[in-house]
């Protein structure tokens, strides 16, 4: 596979920022940047070998900086919401940036996307990737412990995207790592994600309250627009007359339960654009899945190609920790122990129908 490494300018304190691409011999080229750990493009060739880029961004540094939809990024200390901004660990409260209203969205004020990263590149015999790290230190973004983050992505002469995320902390903390892509199958520029067909392996979802924050309920996608159990086009549902829908802005911000086993990674939702041919499927060993269908997207300045990027542009598959899981005694544990590896993996794969 070809590696490419090239200057992507300077941040507006003066340090350099470097992207990395990878191709591999199907065509397919995969771009991040050492700033944030961003994702910045997805190349992926259609039924006739077409190549679109299938992930909104920007295209240059100076939107990556500002970047307030997240596209592309790698998200901590905790993705998702944690209301009230405060959680107690070990009989301690701590008080988070309160971001998003009254609560805290993917770690607060500065997150994890506005970091420069360490890299190092991975090269194997069919696998070759870019290793991002950094420390997070005890106390950034009001979160205890010093935490040594790695992620890494590579790309596979199958297609696939593979994310591995792996943490270790000094003291016990909560986390939450996941990666912020929205995803269009047509291209980042084509329009909505309307006509694309979505199946997720999950029998039941997180309601939430009007700030988004789930109730605590878990409840059966049964019957309602929530139930992707069976491939169908996502406009079936998403202009349905459903109160969870409305609640997020007349589109999905929910998490998923997945129907997982364990500890292994395992197919967990797919989506398809059938005019393209294309097809993305995502594995993860992670409970949930955010589902998220950029409802609230409004245009950005810096858009790849001068896009004008609104409301289902593309979607998100955010795998994850349920959201406020540190405050909800019922839901799987987010919390880290000192010492402890946090070590989860998602997979991208991209084919054609």
């Amino acid at each position: 596979m070809k590696v490419n490494k090239k200057s992507f300018g300077k941040t507006k304190d003066g340090k350099d920022v470097s992207i990395f691409s990878i191709t591999n011999s199907n065509g397919m080229t995969v771009s991040f940047t050492d700033y944030g750990a961003n994702i910045v493009s997805i190349m992926v060739p259609d039924k006739n070998g077409k190549l679109d880029d299938l992930v909104l961004g920007f295209s240059n540094l100076e939107g990556y900086e500002e970047n307030s939809p997240g596209f592309g990024s790698l998200i901590g200390r905790v993705a998702n919401r944690i209301a009230g901004a405060k959680f107690v660990l070990d009989g301690k409260e701590y008080k988070l940036d309160n971001n998003d209203g009254n609560n805290t969205l993917h770690g607060g004020q500065k997150g994890y996307n506005h970091h420069i990263y360490e890299a190092e590149i991975i090269e194997d015999e069919d696998v070759t990737g870019i290793e991002f790290s950094r420390l997070s230190p005890d106390m950034e973004q009001n979160f205890p412990g010093n935490l040594d983050i790695t992620v890494s992505y590579s790309l596979t002469e199958d297609n696939e995207l593979i994310i591995e995320y792996f943490a270790v902390s000094d003291k016990n903390t909560i986390v939450n790592l996941t990666n912020h892509s929205y995803f269009n199958l047509a291209g980042h520029n084509s329009g909505n994600i309307k006509e694309h067909k979505l199946w997720i392996n999950a029998n039941s979802f997180l309601p939430t309250n009007e700030e988004l924050i789930p109730t605590g309920e878990i409840w059966d996608v049964d019957g309602t627009a929530m139930d992707f159990r069976k491939l169908k086009l996502i406009s079936e549902c998403i202009d349905t007359d459903y109160e969870p829908l409305k609640l997020a802005s007349n589109g999905y911000d929910h998490n998923f339960v997945l129907n997982i086993e364990g500890d292994k990674v395992e197919k967990v939702a797919e989506l398809v654009e059938e005019k393209s041919g294309r097809k993305m499927t995502v594995f993860t060993d992670k409970p949930g899945i955010q589902i998220y269908t950029a409802n609230m997207l409004s245009p950005v300045k810096h858009a790849k190609d001068e896009a004008e990027y609104g409301r289902w542009s593309g979607i998100c598959f955010e795998t994850q920790h349920f959201p406020n899981a540190c405050n909800e005694e019922k839901f799987p544990s987010s919390i880290l122990h000192a010492g402890v590896p946090y070590d989860y993996v998602t997979v991208y794969k991209f084919s054609n129908i």
